[in-house]
């Protein structure tokens, strides 16, 4: 049995108290969905800025009345400390989500994206300390590699920057960092790498390829891929990312930790259109038109693949889905919901 089937079974046992920030966004309305259905008690905190009211809405239709009465939501804004300080009032796991990501909405506003990332992330650390939580864990990114040219991407080995939305992230493990060393708070980091799956917003300027794409492809409109379709990224499906979240929360580590949450691979954005329409096939969706390719975007990397190989030894971490189950699982919540 994986050490992930075994923590659902203690969890399953035992109530514990959570906090998710960002609860009503995609990678936030997953982990409560999980967590209530391991029968844990869960605080909400959302301003709503990028989350949704659907997705909460969805994950009460996905669980039993019993369940939902274990989820309490705070409706408010992480740039203010007593907020913060509120959420995490009788809490004993932190699931640190609320962030505004994307690279080209960083290079758009950067000062929000500072004041929410930056700020945002301290009132945390200093709410989450002074109430001695058993365990904060964050999202980070894979954004803090930045111009590094290594494959696969190892934590100890990060370059430049490449936007205003890396440089958030870098200092939020700075941050975590420096509140192991001066106060002993622990705090775990979780890059992310090209997260995935139902309830991923297709819409606005700042949606992600994937729930992009296969809006796109489902109304038959043109696809645009940024650049010669060649470069390539480590997409991670969103169940994985909850597995890496509650190992995180549950193993006792020292000091202040970063770990690599993908599954190892990489695919071209050329071969994740191919994914995308013969999944759409699966369907009964058929996509015949070529996409159209465009200029690279700004502050993009060209390639990126994770070495997993820290979150699998420490944290007993193994990505149960690969791309194209992934595609496959998400695609009839795509087909239902866009």
């Amino acid at each position: 049995m994986s050490r992930f089937e075994q923590l659902k079974q203690q969890l399953d046992k035992q109530q514990r108290k959570w906090l998710v920030t960002g609860v009503a966004g995609f990678i936030g309305s997953n982990l409560l969905e999980a967590l209530l259905k391991l029968n844990q008690q869960v605080v909400g905190l959302d301003n709503f800025a990028t989350g949704h009211q659907k997705n909460l809405d969805e994950v009460q239709g996905l669980v039993s009345d019993q369940q939902w009465q274990n989820f309490q939501m705070i409706e408010g804004d992480i740039r203010d400390v007593e907020t913060c300080k509120n959420a995490v009032s009788g809490v004993q796991h932190v699931l640190h989500q609320a962030a505004l990501g994307s690279v080209p909405r960083s290079l758009n506003d950067p000062a929000t994206t500072n004041e929410v990332n930056i700020s945002g992330f301290l009132n945390m650390l200093i709410a989450a300390r002074e109430q001695q939580v058993e365990s904060f864990v964050y999202a980070a990114s894979s954004s803090t590699y930045g111009d590094h040219p290594a494959l696969p991407k190892v934590e100890e080995n990060i370059g430049n920057p490449l936007s205003p939305y890396a440089v958030t992230k870098y200092v939020n493990e700075l941050y975590a960092d420096v509140f192991a060393r001066s106060y002993g708070f622990h705090a775990t980091g979780l890059r992310y790498f090209n997260v995935f799956g139902r309830r991923q917003d297709p819409d606005g300027a700042y949606a992600a390829v994937i729930p992009k794409w296969t809006a796109a492809m489902t109304k038959n409109d043109k696809v645009a891929i940024n650049g010669d379709g060649e470069t390539s990224r480590d997409f991670c499906y969103i169940d994985n990312v909850v597995q890496a979240n509650l190992l995180a929360s549950t193993t006792l580590l020292g000091g202040s930790e970063v770990f690599n949450v993908a599954v190892g691979d990489r695919t071209t954005l050329n071969e994740l259109f191919s994914a995308i329409k013969n999944a759409l096939q699966q369907q009964d969706i058929d996509y015949s038109a070529e996409p159209v390719y465009q200029d690279f975007r700004a502050g993009d990397v060209r390639h990126s693949q994770a070495d997993i190989g820290k979150a699998k030894s420490l944290l007993g971490y193994e990505p149960q889905y690969r791309i194209a189950e992934g595609i496959s699982l998400t695609m009839p919540w795509y087909v239902q919901n866009v």
